[in-house]
């Protein structure tokens, strides 16, 4: 295997990882704000606040978009795994 062969599979990668995650962090990230804008107006600084709302928000995107993410994962995979007898 070469060095470029191993570069473009690890950036092919940690692109997919990066795409993976962005649906549960950018959810988050939204979440966050909304709570934190709130928490602001209304003063009222409680941890359970933000946390809650956060683990919600991210479990029912886990649940929505994880059929896609997984698929994706597995076409990488399946992908890698068959162009193995080419690497050699």
């Amino acid at each position: 295997m070469s060095g470029d062969l191993a570069l473009r599979l690890f950036s092919d990668a940690l692109l997919l990882s990066l795409l993976v995650a962005a649906p549960i962090l950018a959810v988050c990230l939204l979440v966050g704000l909304v709570v934190s804008v709130f928490q602001a107006v209304t003063q009222i600084q409680d941890m359970s606040l933000v946390f809650v709302p956060k683990l919600l928000a991210v479990g029912l995107t886990a649940v929505i978009a994880g059929p896609w993410a997984l698929a994706k994962l597995v076409g990488y995979a399946t992908q890698t795994i068959s162009a193995i007898p080419g690497y050699l």
